[in-house]
């Protein structure tokens, strides 16, 4: 009778400490702040920054030397594409570098003075691309523009100088090896379906960081001569403490998750192809793995500061260990290993896969193993840090108490 009884009082107690901590949560402004406006606001943010997918009329100086119907052809196949727009005519070189570095445009096409020539004589006639490198979609624009223009056109000289009777040799002919390019999992080729799936679930972990670490920063200056952990018996275990402070924060996160994954992308017409039972699946450990990774991040959290200059400098280096903006492969293993001690790093390789390539659970194995595995040694490790502040608080009202006890029995002395 008396195990049910203690089996009782720890879930009394761990749902009395989930209730209070949802109180912080709804008082505490910071906190409020990064548990629910930025998850809710930050998505929409970079969703429409994003929406366009890819970029269009990327503007473009020519520099034409050969003056000639080839080269005017050439011209005006490249400004009649989507992505580039001729916007300017340069007489010489130099003046084409100084608009790019004006920033007026983003890149040059050099025509040479022999281009006509060099074809008329049967020769190989080449245009020089010059690119702004400082963005790498600009870039891609005006580099596969004239590629595909030169490819077109000479497909079309070379059919003219074959001598072929019918239409279909001058198509053997044009492009006797010819190809179907059909984009997989990003179908539009875009970088909002490319790079938001790993921003949401980057969102999900530093949001749930740095609320925690907020909160416990507040206790921390709000106490400054008493430990976090109040002295009641509700906050005795350490159990009934990580787990209640554990339910609260799942609570609010099991909603917000659902919009971020399932809405969000919906909403502005990214790819979404995974199954939500198989995401469902999926963020549960992720989701546990990042509330018992932030509380014992917020452990180390003395002040308020803290914890944002801590999770702010590491965004950036997290988004690249994740292998979605670099390749895994190419990342050093000292590297992979400091990835593996975040969440974030397989929750995004796993969502990427579950949400872009329709991957089941069962291919995902290591991401979702990975997270079970980080749940439970998080969650030893709070266990052992929320005990560890258990003690400390024992050990000061101990001293409080002897403190009171030495001062009333001066007083009865000295009266």
């Amino acid at each position: 009778m008396s195990i049910f009884r203690r089996v009782k009082e720890s879930i009394e107690d761990a749902c009395y400490i989930w209730k209070e901590e949802m109180k912080l949560v709804i008082k505490d402004e910071g906190v409020l702040i990064f548990f629910i406006l930025v998850p809710l606001l930050y998505p929409l943010l970079y969703s429409w920054i994003y929406n366009n997918e890819v970029v269009r009329e990327v503007p473009v100086v020519v520099v034409d030397e050969s003056h000639s119907s080839l080269s005017r052809e050439f011209i005006r196949h490249c400004d009649a594409s989507p992505d580039v727009r001729i916007a300017y005519y340069a007489d010489d070189l130099d003046e084409a570098k100084m608009l790019v570095s004006r920033q007026v445009v983003k890149g040059v096409y050099l025509i040479p003075s022999d281009f006509d020539t060099r074809i008329n004589r049967l020769e190989q006639a080449t245009v020089g691309v010059y690119c702004d490198m400082s963005l790498m979609m600009a870039y891609k624009a005006i580099f596969q523009t004239a590629q595909s223009v030169t490819m077109d056109m000479g497909a079309k000289i070379k059919t003219k100088l074959s001598g072929l009777y019918t239409a279909r040799e001058e198509q053997i002919g044009g492009r006797p090896l010819d190809f179907d390019e059909v984009a997989i999992f990003n179908p539009t080729g875009g970088y909002g379906s490319f790079i938001l799936p790993a921003v949401l679930m980057l969102i999900i972990q530093q949001t749930l960081v740095l609320g925690i670490g907020l909160a416990a920063g507040t206790a921390r200056e709000d106490n400054r001569f008493k430990n976090l952990i109040p002295v009641s018996r509700h906050y005795h275990g350490m159990f009934r403490i990580v787990a209640g402070k554990a339910m609260a924060y799942f609570m609010i996160y099991a909603v917000l998750s659902a919009y971020l994954l399932l809405i969000v992308p919906r909403m502005f017409s990214f790819t979404a192809i995974g199954q939500w039972q198989t995401l469902l699946a999926f963020i549960l450990p992720y989701l546990l793995s990042c509330i018992f990774f932030g509380m014992v991040v917020s452990c180390l959290v003395r002040y308020r500061e803290n914890v944002m200059l801590l999770m702010v400098f590491v965004t950036l280096p997290l988004l690249f260990l994740s292998g979605i903006s670099w390749p895994q492969t190419s990342i050093p293993p000292f590297w992979q290993a400091i990835g593996c001690l975040f969440p974030s790093t397989f929750g995004i390789r796993g969502f990427v896969r579950i949400n872009e390539m329709g991957a089941t659970l069962s291919e995902v194995q290591t991401e979702y193993h990975m997270l079970w595995i980080q749940t439970a040694v998080y969650f030893i490790i709070a266990c052992l840090v929320y005990r560890y502040q258990i003690h400390l608080a024992h050990e000061k009202v101990r001293e409080e108490v002897a403190e009171k006890k030495r001062k009333l029995l001066t007083n009865t002395a000295s009266t």
